[in-house]
């Protein structure tokens, strides 16, 4: 079995690779650490390329891009550390309303982010719901206290409590009515936002909120373990760059065989993390019924590349790396955030024995 990409995907790639390369500079990066908003330019550029219209039916604006396409988006995205909010739009709430298959609410919700409007998903992504706001049939009324890039998104897909103390999943405009509090975070690229609704019309979705949320955090997890992966990626290339350029007794500092095997080792991780990434990219296109067993082994893969790669980064770079000036603080940061975004570690690899578990029982 051939779980590669296609020629046309490798293509797809490249091109987003060239974009990312171009319109997504470090010190766009940067800027985002003090305004949430300044990759908006760059996402609406996205969205020209036809990258807002991935995983959406045609009927709703898509083009026929599918998992794999927005996998490569999540890559090629980790590898500059991209401001963007891509995983909120299309890996979140564009999941949520797919896999909800209420088709009145897909019609008039999917042609608005395949447009290019941002749009999040509020709802704790950790699996841990605490305290929801309320929805009475006709307004929600609360808080959710966690929003991945709430203060560009336009609508949101809402974790809410019904009449009856139920959990139910709403979609609501972020007009007026609804207060965005910019939440203080270490990792520019995953800007969180506390979302205060005051009465705010919202539409029901006609779906199972649990199912719906356990398949949104599988699909994430995949999506998210691609953009680790790219970040794992980038933390190794601009490592080797420096390997190659500092010269220590009269040679580059690569030569040295404690620079060369640490290298090796970001190397052999990201491979392996690739691997896993592969495989679960292969079971959400396919809809396997493997997915949540590939899916949490992509993630905790990806997550230990990203967090081995940020830190060797930083020692490659000896006392420099942890300066402000060097942007090895930047994969380290996002290495801690991305880590615990959907749940940590622990949670995972919990899932990931259910799954086999699960599996071997049958």
């Amino acid at each position: 079995m051939n779980f590669d990409f296609s020629d046309e995907q490798k293509q797809l790639r490249e091109a987003l690779r060239r974009f990312m390369s171009k319109e997504v500079t470090r010190s766009l990066v940067r800027m985002a650490i003090d305004d949430a908003g300044a990759g908006q330019a760059a996402w609406r550029a996205l969205g020209e390329m036809g990258a807002s219209t991935m995983m959406l039916p045609e009927n709703c604006g898509g083009h026929g891009l599918g998992a794999l396409e927005l996998c490569l988006l999540a890559e090629e995205a980790g590898r500059v550390l991209a401001p963007l909010p891509w995983l909120a739009t299309l890996g979140l709430s564009a999941q949520a309303l797919l896999i909800s298959a209420d088709e009145a609410a897909q019609q008039l919700w999917l042609p608005r982010i395949a447009a290019g409007e941002a749009s999040t998903f509020a709802a704790p992504l950790d699996g841990q719901t605490g305290e929801l706001p309320c929805f009475d049939g006709q307004r929600l009324t609360g808080c959710s206290s966690l929003v991945l890039d709430g203060h560009t998104a336009t609508f949101a897909v809402v974790l809410a409590r019904d009449a009856h103390g139920g959990e139910c999943l709403v979609v609501c405009d972020l007009d007026a009515s609804v207060s965005r509090t910019a939440l203080p975070v270490h990792d520019a690229v995953l800007p969180c936002s506390r979302l205060d609704f005051y009465g705010t019309a919202a539409t029901r979705l006609s779906c199972d909120a649990g199912r719906v949320l356990l398949g949104v955090r599988e699909r994430a997890a995949v999506f998210s373990a691609f953009e680790q992966l790219g970040a794992a990626d980038g933390a190794l290339a601009m490592a080797v760059a420096y390997a190659r350029e500092r010269r220590a007794f009269g040679r580059p500092i690569g030569a040295y065989q404690g620079i060369k095997h640490k290298l090796a080792d970001v190397y052999t991780l990201n491979e392996m993390a690739r691997v896993h990434c592969y495989y679960a990219a292969w079971a959400l296109a396919a809809d396997a019924p493997e997915l949540g067993c590939a899916a949490a082994a992509a993630r905790i893969a990806a997550t230990d590349a990203l967090s081995y790669a940020a830190q060797e980064n930083i020692q490659t770079h000896g006392g420099m790396g942890y300066t402000w000036d060097m942007d090895c603080q930047l994969f380290y940061k996002h290495a801690r955030a991305s880590a615990v975004l959907l749940g940590g570690r622990h949670l995972w690899s919990e899932a990931l024995v259910r799954s086999l578990e699960q599996t071997a029982g049958e």
